[in-house]
């Protein structure tokens, strides 16, 4: 019994010595807190700014609108989402003198709805559905309606970026013409495996069965052709593969599902290359009237100016658009170190052409989504997490830093050492990121690339590491 007491002593006295201890610590880290100097800010009072705001609660089947009648009475009442309701809203909202309205950004729900009021004259404010959420636990049309009324009411909502016509145009286009490509894509992938299923392997001998060769080997195939040897003469001098690799890879078994297979996958790519090619024609004309609208009407002659194109693949544009795009913007983006005139198409038709919408370029990054979403609380950093998004603009300043890790330059140097600290995904992000601040500053001071302050910024930073290196070896000798 003494054993036990004695033991249960030595325990208690161990747990009041760690707990001594731990106090000791936190009194040495609060010691190395330095105190914030204190800022002096307005008093913000929530005043009600707009009398005349109306709230929407979008969905598929049923529009939700809050709108004040006096100055104490709200209406909140349901419509329609035919073309016939999207009207009588209009109306209703001009009849009790609304000025401004703010939705939710559900879905495409409210594309038709946005396009009609801003069309008869009222202000229309899209906004994120995580700024409008309700903390009252309860959750229903009406509610969400008169909420998003109240907080629209006080300008406590901050609408999200929208382009003008032109731009959403533009931008429909080219988002058009994406999926155009991707669907392509599907049937090349669909043609090869209707090849392999027959054990024709052309796809292993050249680089890609879209080509040229590719094509033509594919077309004398569905007219009947079976000889190798016959095959084989259709390929172009460029392939690298010889005449006799190719008359290997065309030995197979000709099977009558797979050639049917071939033949419709083959018939819906020329199809889809087709619509490509309107599309193509669809976007020349949108960027020349872009063009005419900056410049009062007038086209200039764009017959006479020669500018050299940066090479943007298969899939590359049939007119001269970098011509076009610096005619519109001022300033040739093409130069940046990984946009070709594809990219730099998909860019401007997301983000549009003027960027005195974002007030720095840090804003422009952050809604790109290449900036971490940094949280503080009590004075420490919680989290720093890019927030995840579909971001069309976004994600091709992504693909343009991808195409930069196995080029050479300095902006493949920075992508290297950032890789080496943090791993690639964040070291693309990161290059992402530099790109887009280029891209701004370009646009929003009318500058030309300038390649050189990325080489001397290259520069200093392998003499700091050269200087450290000579510290580093210094040290070590003197030990």
């Amino acid at each position: 019994m003494t054993v036990w007491r004695s033991h249960k002593r030595i325990i208690l006295h161990k747990r009041r010595q760690a707990r001594r201890k731990i106090k000791r610590l936190n009194f040495k880290k609060m010691g190395k807190i330095k105190k914030k100097k204190g800022q002096v800010r307005n008093i913000s009072e929530i005043t009600v700014i707009n009398h005349y705001a109306g709230g929407i609660d979008v969905s598929d089947t049923e529009m939700m609108v809050a709108y004040p009648i006096d100055s104490k009475q709200l209406v909140v009442e349901p419509f329609g989402c035919f073309t016939c309701d999207l009207k009588e809203i209009v109306e209703t909202l001009k009849k009790h003198d609304i000025t401004s309205v703010a939705m939710e950004s559900t879905g495409v729900y409210w594309v038709s709805l946005f396009l009609l009021l801003q069309e008869n004259g009222i202000e229309v404010s899209l906004v994120n559905a995580k700024h409008v959420k309700n903390v009252t636990g309860r959750k229903d049309d009406e509610g969400d309606a008169e909420w998003i009324q109240k907080l629209h009411r006080c300008g406590l909502l901050q609408a999200s970026f929208q382009p003008d016509n032109m731009t959403r145009t533009l931008r429909s286009m080219m988002r058009h013409r994406k999926s155009l490509v991707q669907t392509s894509s599907s049937f090349i992938n669909r043609m090869q495996k209707a090849l392999e299923l027959m054990n024709i392997k052309l796809h292993t001998v050249i680089s890609d069965i879209d080509g040229k060769t590719g094509l033509s080997i594919i077309k004398a195939i569905l007219d009947g052709e079976r000889r190798p040897e016959v095959l084989a003469e259709l390929r172009d001098k460029r392939i690298k593969a010889t005449k006799e690799e190719i008359i290997k890879s065309l030995e197979g078994y000709w099977i009558k599902e797979h050639l049917f297979e071939l033949r419709q996958s083959y018939e819906l790519y020329l199809i889809l290359k087709e619509k490509i090619n309107e599309c193509d024609r669809e976007i020349e004309k949108q960027l020349l009237e872009q063009i005419a609208s900056k410049n009062d009407g007038i086209i200039p002659d764009f017959s006479k100016t020669k500018i050299q194109r940066k090479p943007s693949g298969k899939s590359r544009l049939p007119f001269n658009a970098t011509l076009y795009l610096q005619n519109l913007l001022g300033v040739d983006v093409t130069k940046i170190f990984g946009i070709n005139e594809l990219s730099a198409l998909a860019i401007v038709s997301e983000v549009g052409t003027d960027m005195s919408k974002w007030k720095t370029s840090g804003h422009f990054t952050s809604w790109l989504g290449s900036a971490p979403n940094t949280k503080i609380s009590g004075g420490k950093i919680i989290s720093s997490k890019i927030m995840r998004k579909k971001h069309h603009a976004g994600q091709a300043f992504r693909m343009a830093a991808q195409g930069l890790t196995n080029s050479k330059g300095p902006m493949a140097e920075f992508y290297k050492r950032i890789k080496a600290k943090a791993g690639p995904g964040k070291a693309i992000i990161a290059t992402a990121r530099k790109l887009a601040v280029i891209w701004y500053n370009m646009i929003a001071n009318q500058q030309a690339f300038n390649p050189k302050l990325l080489e001397d910024y290259q520069h200093k930073h392998k003499e700091k590491q050269i200087n450290y290196l000579k510290r580093k070896l210094q040290s070590l000798e003197a030990a």
